[in-house]
C-alpha cells in the first residue's frame, strides 16, 4: 500500500525495525528536549502529515520498550488518525512512572499501524440475538 506523506521534520520517515512488524517506530520532532513529570501528558509533535486512503486508519500506540522500562504511554491508545485529517501527527505521551523522563528530538516515541476499517449503518431492533454468553461482562468467566 502506498500512502501520501509529507515529512517536514528531519528524520527518516516512519519504518517497521522488524521484517514481520506490525507497526512503523515514529520519532519526536522538537526544538528542546522536553521533561514529562509523573502523571503529566505532554503532547509531542513529530512533523509527518499524511493522507490516509478512505477505509483506512492510522493508529499511534505505545512503543513497549517505553512502557516496561519508563511507564511511558499514550493517553488515548491507541489514538487513531482518520482518513480526512490532514493535520500534523502529534502524540499525547503519559509519565506513568514516579520519575522524570526526557523525549529529545529524534527518539522514538510511537508505534503507528495501518489498519483496514468498516463504515457501519445502524439497524435499530427491539432485540438481539440470544448467545451463550449473554449479557455476562466484566470478569464474568471467574479467574
Amino acid at each position: 500500500m502506498n500512502i501520501n506523506i509529507i515529512n517536514n521534520s528531519t528524520h527518516p520517515l516512519p519504518q517497521y525495525e522488524t521484517e514481520h512488524a506490525a507497526g512503523m517506530d515514529m520519532r519526536a520532532f522538537i526544538e528542546n528536549a522536553v521533561t514529562i513529570k509523573p502523571l503529566q501528558r505532554v503532547l509531542i509533535p513529530t512533523g509527518l502529515y499524511i493522507e490516509l486512503p478512505v477505509g483506512y486508519e492510522a493508529q499511534i500506540r505505545p512503543r513497549s520498550g517505553l512502557a516496561y522500562k519508563h511507564g511511558i504511554s499514550i493517553v488515548n491508545s491507541p489514538g487513531t488518525i482518520d482518513a480526512d485529517y490532514r493535520g500534523e501527527i502529534k502524540v499525547l505521551l503519559v509519565n506513568l512512572s514516579d520519575a522524570d523522563f526526557v523525549v529529545n528530538d529524534g527518539d522514538r516515541i510511537a508505534q503507528m499501524v495501518v489498519a483496514k476499517h468498516e463504515t457501519v449503518s445502524w439497524n435499530s431492533v427491539g432485540e438481539l440475538t440470544d448467545t451463550s454468553r449473554g449479557a455476562g461482562g466484566y470478569g464474568h468467566t471467574g479467574k
